[in-house]
């Protein structure tokens, strides 16, 4: 069992990387979904799929690699906010990851959205991960 199941699901991501794995499969959650759909939408996966086939079910996740060396989109992954230390930004404290090159998955009281988003609605939130 485990507690934080972003960064089970972060980790998963980030093993299958190191791995060269095409497919990697993940427990799913409405919150997974989201961040999913925020990294297909940014380019960094080429594709998802949810499959509803259990209690819980499951996000298949197409990772996304550079044709000429090979190298995975996603450079590094990180989390952020833990399960013992909260980061919670306001608005106008919104990160920028590698100056603008990267993004950052925010939780907010208008739903799961990238930085850029959120510091565009005016809106705080916590920081989930980072993504570059």
């Amino acid at each position: 069992m485990y507690t934080d199941p972003i960064a089970d699901f972060l980790t998963r991501v980030r093993n299958a990387i190191a791995a060269n794995h095409r497919v990697v499969e993940v427990p799913a959650s409405k919150l997974k979904k989201e961040m999913t759909k925020i990294l297909f939408d940014q380019g960094y996966i080429l594709s998802y799929q949810f499959n509803e086939d259990k209690v819980q079910g499951t996000i298949k996740i197409a990772l996304k690699y550079d044709r000429d060396t090979k190298e995975s989109v996603i450079r590094k992954i990180q989390r952020i906010s833990t399960p013992g230390l909260r980061r919670y930004v306001g608005a106008k404290e919104m990160p920028r990851v590698l100056n603008g090159l990267g993004i950052a998955i925010v939780s907010t009281s208008r739903g799961v959205m990238t930085n850029k988003k959120a510091r565009l609605e005016n809106v705080g939130g916590e920081v989930l991960c980072y993504v570059y």
